[in-house]
């Protein structure tokens, strides 16, 4: 019986895929042999193969590509708005704000409002 590893990083698994690849492993033998050692919950079968078929493929990083994301629609100038309406009235909620900015989420703002809040704290 083999020791179990627990949360392993992603790059590590993607590196014992490209590994074993490497000297010809297939890839549901690279699949089992990952689900022993990580767990029946580290990575499908079909993300083994999406692997096996990228490193075939000539990619040779086992980090992930750096995505753009989401841009923020909170800029500078937003903040010193929401700053002000909440120095206004004090008794302020987020429904208020949520009513002043409909440009903003309720998850964004009140994010916000909490790092205002407890960078005030320190």
């Amino acid at each position: 019986m083999y020791k179990t590893i627990a949360d392993p990083a992603d790059c590590e698994v993607r590196s014992v895929i490209r590994f074993l690849n490497a000297n010809n492993v297939k890839q549901a033998e690279i699949h089992r042999q990952v689900v022993e050692i990580y767990g029946e919950n580290v990575m499908t079968d079909g993300m083994v193969r999406k692997w096996v078929r990228q490193f075939n493929d000539g990619r040779t990083n086992v980090h992930d590509e750096a995505r753009s994301g989401r841009p923020s629609v909170v800029n500078d100038g937003l903040a010193a708005k929401m700053n002000e309406k909440i120095r206004e009235n004090r008794r302020f909620t987020i429904r208020m704000l949520c009513d002043e900015f409909p440009q903003i989420s309720k998850t964004v703002l009140h994010e916000n409002v909490t790092n205002r809040l407890n960078s005030h704290k320190r």
